[in-house]
């Protein structure tokens, strides 16, 4: 990750193994420094390519598509602005998208596999399309890779980066669920720039995903949707974006944890190729701060707890 001089940033926990590399596949925030009851994750934000992985790739322009570029400053900068706790993925999504099941696999992409049969329809067509656990294909790109993947490597991919990564965010959200009565994840990903669906309608540049109302209590969707009107910037709740694997697993609001996916126009925050930072990120970091401590403020309600005032300002 860029910046890894920073004090902030250096303080983070490693965790995980990037293979073929000796980094981390992860790092996460010491919870005893934690001043609100939520986290806030980046699974989409690591750029800790092996150089294998490189190797065979076809078109090595595809990471920039695949990955939430530069997501992780941002999550980065409300974490350290807010209070909250941080999980930030270093392992690419090219290597393991963090945001699928185990099972949601193209078989057709991995070799010396044993017989593998998935009941899960919907990684069945996730898969399809291309954007299993291990992408396969985008869209102008094709395919993205050279060969196909071992049956070895995929098994050591998700026992390095994948289970590592969902223990330390349960262990995380149970944590702060234990200390404020209630916990809730805000997984920050970005997305392409959306189109209006009409001429006169401001297309979204936020998308709050609670898996239609499945992972996340009606109140803080609300919030949330509350607060980025009251900011003028438009948004929109679960469409096109609900929420993936990560809401699924994680978002449990009846054991007082919720989980909300919010998805970011990578506009707001990029320069024009949408390839690297804009000097609108700190603004946007300052905006959606706001927006976490409204929510915090409201999931420490739930908890039946209640923050001190340096927190929730």
């Amino acid at each position: 990750m860029d910046g890894t001089g920073d004090e902030f940033f250096a303080s983070l926990v490693p965790g995980g193994e990037v293979p073929g590399t000796g980094l981390p596949a992860f790092r996460s925030s010491d919870l005893r420094k934690c001043a609100l009851p939520i986290v806030v994750a980046a699974p989409h934000g690591g750029r800790s390519y092996p150089a294998s992985l490189l190797a065979d790739m076809r078109n090595e322009s595809v990471r920039i598509r695949l990955e939430d570029r530069f997501v992780d400053l941002l999550a980065l900068e409300i974490a350290r602005q807010t209070g909250a706790a941080l999980l930030l993925a270093e392992a690419p999504r090219a290597m393991i998208d963090l945001n699928r099941a185990p099972d949601d696999v193209d078989w057709g992409m991995v070799s010396g596999k044993p017989a593998v049969r998935t009941r899960n329809s919907l990684a069945n067509r996730r898969a399809r399309s291309g954007l299993g656990l291990v992408p396969r294909r985008l869209p102008a790109f094709g395919e993205i890779w050279r060969s196909p993947i071992s049956h070895e490597e995929l098994g050591r991919r998700i026992s390095t980066i994948h289970q590592p990564y969902h223990r330390e965010l349960g262990k995380m959200l149970d944590l702060v669920r234990d200390q404020w009565g209630a916990a809730l994840l805000v997984d920050l990903h970005s997305m392409p720039p959306l189109k209006p669906r009409f001429s006169e309608e401001r297309a979204a540049e936020f998308v709050v995903g609670d898996r239609f109302g499945a992972s996340c209590n009606e109140r803080l969707t609300s919030i949330s949707l509350r607060y980025l009107e009251d900011q003028n910037r438009p948004a929109a709740r679960n469409r096109p974006y609900s929420g993936g694997y990560v809401l699924d697993r994680h978002g449990h609001p009846q054991r007082g944890v919720h989980a909300l996916q919010l998805e970011v126009c990578r506009s707001s925050y990029l320069c024009s190729r949408l390839d690297g930072p804009s000097m609108r990120l700190p603004a946007l970091a300052r905006m959606l701060s706001g927006m976490v401590r409204g929510l915090a403020r409201e999931v420490a309600a739930i908890g039946g707890a209640s923050l001190s005032p340096l927190a929730a300002e």
